[in-house]
Formats: structure tokens, sequence, C-alpha cells
């Protein structure tokens, strides 16, 4: 696969992204695929709980996250990052990754503020095209903040 153009290899090596996923066959899938792109630090979580607390001790680029969980589904787990206190906690890309397509669900994602939705099974080219989207935002995002020093 090749990478979109500018896009420098060390890129995907340099980001850190974290699955929250009950099941741990797809955790193992979407890893292979994350390390395929390049990415090589990913994070694994079984539930939206430890998610949390894990996003806060990991201090991830981006997460992966399956809607349904317990204890802690993705929507909550998505709302308790976006009600957090912490800046860059509240602007962390949240993707959610599940085999829910049912409008309500798509619904209640974008509500508490997703950065995409992406219904499994997922292709390599469908979760490249997501990661290149975040790292133009985050790219986007430090230009902006270099423009303002």
């Amino acid at each position: 696969m090749s990478e979109p153009v500018g896009y420098a290899k060390s890129t995907y090596a340099a980001l850190k992204v974290m699955i929250v996923d009950d099941d741990g066959g797809t955790r193992r899938l979407i890893r292979r695929m994350l390390n395929q792109i390049g990415i090589e630090t990913v994070i694994e979580c079984a539930d939206g709980l430890r998610g949390v607390q894990e996003v806060l001790r990991t201090k991830p680029d981006a997460v992966f996250c399956d809607i349904h969980m317990e204890p802690v589904n993705g929507n909550e787990f998505l709302r308790m990052l976006r009600d957090a206190k912490i800046g860059w906690v509240k602007r962390l890309p949240i993707v959610f990754l599940t085999s829910d397509n049912q409008q309500e669900s798509v619904v209640t994602a974008v509500e508490n503020q997703v950065d995409g939705y992406l219904v499994k099974p997922v292709s390599m080219v469908v979760l490249k095209a997501r990661v290149d989207a975040i790292v133009a935002k985050m790219r986007a995002e430090e230009e902006l903040k270099n423009a303002k020093l």
C-alpha cells in the first residue's frame, strides 16, 4: 500500500494507537492491520473502563473503539473522554469500529462527537484512510498552533 504524497514513513511509526474492544480476535486483527500500515505502538484494552484508564496513562494519538462492551460501552467511553476537563483528552480522535450499523447507534455516536464510524469487517484500505484523516487533522492542528506562535 503506498503512502500519500508528503507522508513520511516515520509518521505512522510515530503514532500511538489504542484499540478498545472486548473481542480479543478483533483486537489482534486490527493490531496486525495497524502494524502493516506502519504503526508500531498499539495499546489494547478489553473494555471502556480500562480504556479510559489507559488513555490517561499512555496518551495515545487515536483510539479505535467497539460500541458494545461491558461494564463500560463505547458510547459511555466516548462521553467520559469528551466530558474530561483535560484538553487533549477531550480532543483525542475516537473512531468507532463496530458491527453495529443501526441508524440510532450512528446518530448517538455523532451526537457524542465521535471522529469516525467504521463498520466491521473493516478493510485495510478503509482503516488506513481513517488513520490518514487523523494524521491530516493532527498536522492541521499543529500548523495552526505554530502559526499562532
